[in-house]
């Protein structure tokens, strides 16, 4: 999924409508010691640490670490690990200890099991990687961030002494305590910029020093791996006077995939939808939903009109599927086995508006994916638009059983209709 783009359906759920919103997303999501590898290496200031992935790590891992105190994380793409239960009952996807002899058993607690936290599906998640990391007291917290910011037109420094908490909650409550820096792309960030911002931090004494390196460097990472947004929360100070970055969250922009391979495949796919991953490796924008009526639609917006008229229509969409506005036969043809892959899809409805989309090509993608697979779901089809007459004529003269539709709400009946019982029974 690294260069293609995502998107994601919320709905309101209603018994007698739906009201879709589609938002696109950054994909590339590192799990959290693949972020702290990267600021290691950028020389920025994190705790010390190993992962382990299998029993073998494990039994050694304690050893190589060697730290006063432990903290142990199970590492997956979901927040309330801490409070999390793993599926044989063990509870606490994050421990903290001392005693080295018992790093094993608490990660060999969480490895291979499945963890459920109030952000994963409720079967949870798999887990495999733990991450044994030094733990480190924290004597003050703050917030820091650099952001791509349209309105500054490039880069943006955000900082509050307030850390370790929402910062979203911290600018409603306290909207004082939020600093914001532009950087000029250009000249980059200057000692002045990074001294200001570590005294608004609050830094003091030579703390100040060690906070703006740390935030030059992390300027560079952001940079460098094409970041839209580097986020440290806490970057706090220890009791004996460190500057850390504990936490980090790091977005990519996906245009840049071609420069930052070695990050990119680094992506972890196991907690994905198998589907979504398959779509997107023929650059496909899919979601699944829980109905029985797939879509394949191009354009976001057509994407949530039809999936509301399906619903008005007392019917239930099963995805969202935008194959975009570059689409190639090919293209559709995996479309098609990707929606047929789903037991719960009944029958198809393709919604397509040709401007960019040649209709033609969507029709001819449709007829031989038909008959690749030998399609036996009730397939229906509106397509308006470019090339729409030709279209509708390779349709026709396919021979197949295709039930064309005049218009959106058309289609979305006939769909409804074709999987009632009472058609069904007719069918048969």
């Amino acid at each position: 999924m690294a260069s293609a783009l995502r998107w994601c359906a919320f709905r309101r759920l209603s018994p007698r409508s739906t009201s879709v919103m589609a938002c696109q997303v950054r994909q590339l999501n590192l799990q959290e010691y693949q972020s702290k590898k990267l600021m290691a290496d950028a020389d920025i200031s994190v705790q010390q640490f190993l992962v382990a992935s299998s029993p073998e790590d494990a039994s050694t891992i304690a050893s190589k670490l060697c730290v006063p105190e432990y903290v142990i994380k199970a590492q997956i793409l979901a927040g309330g690990r801490g409070k999390g239960v793993f599926n044989t009952g063990f509870k606490g996807g994050v421990h903290l200890t001392k005693n080295p002899d018992k790093v094993e058993g608490l990660v060999m607690n969480m490895l291979g099991k499945k963890l459920v936290t109030k952000q994963t599906p409720k079967d949870g998640v798999k887990v495999n990687k733990v991450m044994v990391a030094e733990a480190l007291d924290i004597a003050r917290e703050t917030y820091f961030a650099i952001l791509m910011d349209r309105s500054f037109g490039g880069p943006v420094m955000v900082g509050s002494p307030n850390g370790g908490v929402d910062i979203e909650e911290v600018a409603e409550k306290n909207p004082a305590s939020i600093f914001k820096e532009p950087i000029d792309i250009v000249e980059g960030i200057t000692d002045v910029q990074a001294d200001a911002m570590a005294k608004n931090l609050g830094f003091k004494g030579q703390k100040i020093a060690q906070a703006a390196k740390e935030i030059k460097n992390l300027y560079k990472l952001f940079l460098k791996v094409d970041a839209t947004q580097v986020e440290i929360n806490p970057f706090g100070e220890t009791p004996d006077g460190r500057v850390v970055c504990f936490d980090a969250k790091i977005n990519f922009d996906d245009n840049a995939a071609f420069r930052q391979k070695e990050i990119f495949a680094q992506e972890d796919f196991s907690e994905s939808d198998p589907r979504e991953v398959q779509a997107s490796k023929h650059n496909l924008n899919y979601i699944g939903m829980d109905g029985n009526i797939a879509c394949l639609v191009n354009g976001a917006g057509l994407a949530m009109a039809t999936m509301d008229i399906i619903k008005l229509h007392r019917g239930s969409p099963a995805n969202f599927l935008d194959v975009g506005g570059t689409v190639t036969e090919n293209q559709v043809y995996h479309a098609f086995t990707l929606l047929t892959s789903d037991v719960q899809v009944k029958a198809i409805l393709v919604n397509i508006f040709g401007g960019i989309v040649n209709c033609a090509t969507i029709a001819r993608g449709i007829t031989n994916a038909c008959k690749s697979i030998n399609l036996k779901l009730p397939l229906i089809v509106r397509l308006e638009g470019t090339n729409v007459e030709e279209a509708r004529k390779i349709l026709s003269e396919s021979n197949l059983p295709i039930i064309t539709a005049v218009d959106l709400d058309d289609a979305a009946s006939k769909a409804v209709a074709s999987i009632s019982p009472r058609v069904v029974a007719e069918r048969l």
